[in-house]
């Protein structure tokens, strides 16, 4: 029975070190700048940025070729994005806190789409560049 305890507190831990450090890479991809070209694509303006432009952003990214096998796709972010506009729906009346948090978190997966989407343009472009140089 104690090692079974030991076991779950293990499993969670563990579930618990992956969330923060999935956000983290989350974070740090959406620190890096977007240029002005992929938010006039999705129509949105740099500083007014927010939770609700990551449908755009999302669909535009759906739009935008893959040439190369990255893996940069938003299913995961997609997912916390959901995930977190659920819980501001339900909560976010009660608990302005909640209210806030779930805006930032949803601004943070639109930043991170938007960086998404640059990464694929300027990966796209480097090939078609090389491919014009041979």
């Amino acid at each position: 029975m104690f090692a079974a305890m030991i076991f779950a507190i293990a499993i969670v831990a563990l579930f618990q070190f992956a969330l923060y450090y999935w956000r983290a890479v989350l974070t740090g991809v959406a620190s890096q700048t977007v240029s002005n070209q992929v938010l006039e694509a999705a129509q949105v303006a740099e500083s007014s940025l927010c939770g609700a432009d990551f449908k755009k952003l999302a669909s535009l990214h759906e739009l935008t070729l893959e040439l190369k096998s990255d893996h940069s796709g938003l299913g995961f972010v997609r997912a916390y994005y959901e995930t977190v506009h659920g819980l501001q729906t339900l909560f976010g009346r009660v608990s302005p806190a909640v209210a806030n948090w779930g805006e930032r978190e949803m601004a943070l997966c639109a930043r991170y789409a938007a960086v998404q989407i640059e990464r694929r343009l300027q990966a796209n472009l480097a090939q078609a560049a090389s491919i014009r140089s041979c």
